[in-house]
């Protein structure tokens, strides 16, 4: 066999197994590993200390939920006292304190927010927890009854999009690995395409300014 004969049967071989690595690379990145999520429930609840739930209006449901701890560490405030939402969020109010409750101030026009359930001079203890989900966008204004004028009031903003995330300049650029291709495999695929490319430069060239002197075999 004559070394282009060689040559070119070589490349074809070059060629053909890096394909098959780099299909072998396109199934690796496509395989990604899949995480459960947990949704909470939409209805509007209040659990006492002993985790008896009493049920309440429905505010829609399957959304998000964020957590606003009532009187933490003994304090008189909520935390946070100041909460942006989306709409179809649910908004858990968990007590750590006694003698607290919720209780609206103001909120959009066809919203239908109620508070904790009783008469505003109603108080539960630590262990209590009292949800709602929010649909109207709009600003809710609400305040513990026995500690308003000490300051324990809070504010929870309904607008599309929930909280901003502030910050300019484009969307980020993904990384390979948050998406579940592992990194190495980056890596064998420039290899890959190194690889056909050098074996195809080399056979090229050879080919076109013609083998060595020396190595022409005795069927030339």
């Amino acid at each position: 066999m004559k070394r282009r004969d060689f040559l070119m049967a070589a490349s074809g071989v070059a060629g053909g197994t890096a394909a098959g690595a780099t299909a072998a690379g396109a199934q690796e990145t496509t395989t990604t590993s899949s995480g459960n999520t947990t949704t909470a429930s939409g209805n509007e609840t209040t659990t006492a200390a002993n985790g008896t739930a009493t049920g309440g209006q429905s505010g829609g449901g399957g959304g998000p939920t964020k957590e606003v701890i009532v009187g933490p560490g003994g304090s008189l405030v909520f935390e946070p006292a100041e909460l942006t939402i989306a709409p179809g969020t649910t908004v858990k109010f968990v007590w750590e304190s006694d003698n607290h409750n919720v209780v609206p101030e103001s909120q959009p026009d066809g919203a239908d927010w109620q508070g904790t359930e009783g008469a505003p001079s109603k108080t539960y203890n630590t262990g209590y927890e009292y949800s709602h989900t929010f649909e109207t966008t709009g600003t809710y204004e609400y305040f513990c009854q026995p500690h308003k004028t000490a300051g324990m009031v809070g504010t929870i903003t309904v607008q599309e999009g929930g909280a901003s995330t502030g910050g300019g300049g484009g969307a980020k650029e993904a990384d390979p690995e948050h998406m579940g291709v592992p990194f190495q495999a980056h890596y064998v695929g420039l290899a890959t395409l190194l690889m056909i490319v050098v074996s195809l430069i080399y056979t090229f060239f050879t080919l076109k300014y013609g083998e060595s002197p020396h190595a022409s075999g005795s069927n030339r």
